[in-house]
């Protein structure tokens, strides 16, 4: 049976989520026989553990800065380990919301209006470039840092009064944000499995019970509720489902990925962002579709490391 490291921890603002979701899929590959072995990524000696180990394969459950956005994987493509999930273009992408909005305008895929915002262009012009958010973006708006996961840097301006307070915030963060058009909706998000022919998984309609899909509501038992299937009509679910491929196809995804969005009233959907690692805890929000789907948890990972080891498998949903 194979060894599998698993990465987890870190050093981004995300690593007691990490943790978590090491230790559930630590204890998914136990019990499906491999050979495991967790190791924590916050201090460079990690590399050293990894090497030690000699895995088969990598499972990275690493999320935000320092793994979820390509660095990690950039490492194991130069140890020659296999590994689970996305590559190192992809993760950069998507970890970059910035860049990601700019990939999904260029492809056609709905997304909200926005405008990149920079530290220094903002600092010698700052009345035009409020005066010119407000022209573009108009209120209500959303600031976000663009390299940021878990909802970590993302400010809701509703009155005008709070734009460059939430822009002095999104700064602490990243030298250039994202500021978009906020759509009033459902949010919802498709889990997206495979190589070559990924497929979706069922929809997920997310109802926080804080109002908002914070990290708090996110990471909370009984914060949020999971809706499966999504309260939308057929068509536009299949709709959703398409665009869910779309853009992991657009960002040259592999293995597993999320894809989040917003659908207004009118059932317009538009694509928020894309989570190439995400959440693998008890109020994960993956593993809840998969579940829907008839996928028991510790066959899901055990699919992800087939995937990873090239094996040429394929859900049948």
């Amino acid at each position: 049976m194979k060894k599998v490291a698993v990465l987890m921890g870190g050093r981004s603002e995300e690593r007691e989520v990490s943790l978590r979701t090491g230790s559930a899929v630590i204890s998914a590959l136990k019990k499906k026989g491999y050979t495991t072995r967790e190791i924590d990524t916050k201090e460079a000696s990690f590399i050293t553990e990894l090497q030690n180990f000699n895995p088969d394969v990598v499972f990275i459950a690493l999320h935000g800065p320092y793994g979820e956005d390509g660095t990690v994987q950039g490492l194991l493509e130069i140890m020659g380990i296999p590994y689970c999930g996305c590559g190192v273009l992809a993760s950069a992408i998507a970890m970059n919301k910035i860049f990601t909005k700019r990939m999904l305008k260029y492809e056609n895929i709905p997304t909200a209006d926005f405008e990149v915002v920079n530290i220094y262009d903002y600092q010698n012009n700052k009345k035009e470039i409020i005066e010119n958010l407000f022209t573009n973006i108009k209120i209500p708006m959303v600031v976000k840092a663009p390299c940021q996961g878990s909802t970590i840097g993302i400010y809701f301006v509703k009155k005008s009064e709070q734009l460059e307070d939430s822009l002095q915030k999104a700064f602490k963060f990243d030298n250039d944000i994202l500021v978009e058009k906020f759509i009033e909706g459902k949010e919802v998000t498709v889990a997206i499995i495979g190589n070559e022919n990924p497929v979706a998984l069922p929809i997920i309609e997310i109802v926080s019970h804080t109002g908002v899909y914070d990290y708090k509501a996110k990471y909370t038992k009984g914060l949020s509720d999971h809706i499966i299937p999504a309260k939308l009509p057929d068509n536009i679910q299949e709709l959703i489902k398409k665009l869910a491929v779309k853009t992991f196809k657009t960002l040259n995804c592999r293995g597993f990925a999320r894809v989040d969005f917003i659908v207004d009233s009118n059932n317009n959907p538009y694509v928020l962002e894309v989570n190439t690692i995400p959440g693998m805890t008890e109020t994960s929000l993956l593993p809840d579709a998969a579940s829907a789907a008839g996928i028991p948890f510790e066959e899901l990972i055990h699919y992800f490391i087939r995937l990873a080891s090239g094996e040429n498998v394929q859900l049948d949903l």
